[in-house]
């Protein structure tokens, strides 16, 4: 587990062995379609959907922080907006937008819709709104340690999920031409694409790099494999390994917890985001939605077989 080649950062070192019980994993990331049948089951409401909490916000911003007018305190999410240029790219504000009444089912706002989207991986969804849908239909989110085996499908000490080969638009949904100002679309998609529409891994599994983030079980912490190491060194085994308890994160340093990304999205480039290799880890606040972030599904043996019962008896 951990970073190989010369675009591996240094949250993904050390390279150490871990080792993983057996587990079921969707196939694809969770769709529209899928997401929706959720909704309409239990009446759930995602974060997006609810007016922000400043109680909660106030937590993650620098103390002194004025309170926002209530204008701005109301439902709506992050969307992605090309912009006509840019003065560099460490400025993410020059193309994220936070808009009204945007989230899963009005991804761009409250005038889109997800109608012709209904195989698309659901977007706008938080990490807890990504757990009450694990819940309910009798899985987990995934470990790091999970989700990054199930990412390599089984070739071993690459950079890429497809291998040493880097990712191009015959491989996965990335952007294409000069972030974030141009897309050439030279995989057929600007935003996210169908599940399914690209070639699976060794393991059968779609999207396991580009198309969207996709939410982890684990804490984020920065330096959890120099950890691990020191306790290998002692003789310990890494066994089905996660992060229960969170730590400063300094890409958030006002946050009081963030929570692990795998994957990469359709908005990576290797000019400027190369996260759609099997290593590579983001750290992101639980409660934010984006427009380029949703969720896969795993099982334990024994949930899996539960939810087959549950299926063939309601047939």
């Amino acid at each position: 587990m951990g970073g190989v080649g010369n675009e591996s950062r240094p949250d993904e070192l050390p390279v150490h062995s871990v080792e993983v019980s057996g587990f079921f994993i969707g196939i694809s990331e969770v769709t529209n379609r899928e997401y929706s049948k959720f909704v309409q089951a239990t009446g759930y409401r995602t974060i997006a959907e609810r007016a922000v909490d400043w109680e909660q916000l106030k937590k993650q911003v620098p103390a002194g922080t004025p309170k926002p007018a209530a204008e701005v305190l109301v439902p709506g999410s992050m969307v992605f907006q090309i912009p006509a240029q840019v003065e560099g790219t460490n400025d993410y504000s020059q193309w994220w937008r936070w808009v009204p009444g945007a989230c899963w089912k009005n991804p761009e706002g409250p005038d889109s819709t997800i109608t012709d989207r209904m195989d698309h991986p659901v977007v706008h969804v938080s990490w807890p709104d990504a757990v009450a849908y694990t819940k309910w239909i009798g899985g987990s989110l995934p470990t790091e340690a999970q989700w990054e085996f199930a990412a390599r499908g089984g070739l071993e000490s690459k950079p890429f999920i497809c291998g040493v080969q880097p990712i191009d638009a015959t491989h996965a949904n990335t952007w294409q031409g000069e972030f974030p100002t141009n897309n050439t679309r030279a995989d057929g998609f600007v935003g996210t694409a169908p599940v399914g529409a690209f070639p699976a891994n060794g393991y059968g599994l779609f999207d396991m790099g580009g198309n969207v983030w996709e939410w982890c079980q684990d804490y984020y912490h920065a330096d959890v494999y120099a950890e691990r190491i020191r306790k290998i060194s002692k003789g310990e085994k890494c066994i089905d390994p996660v992060q229960h308890v969170p730590t400063r994160d300094l890409r958030h340093p006002d946050a009081p917890e963030t929570r692990v990304q795998r994957g990469g999205s359709f908005l990576c480039n290797a000019s400027y985001c190369s996260s759609y290799r099997p290593s590579a880890r983001m750290s992101t606040t639980p409660d934010s939605a984006t427009s380029h972030a949703g969720f896969r599904v795993v099982m334990s043996k024994e949930q899996a077989h539960a939810r087959e019962n549950v299926v063939q008896n309601s047939k």
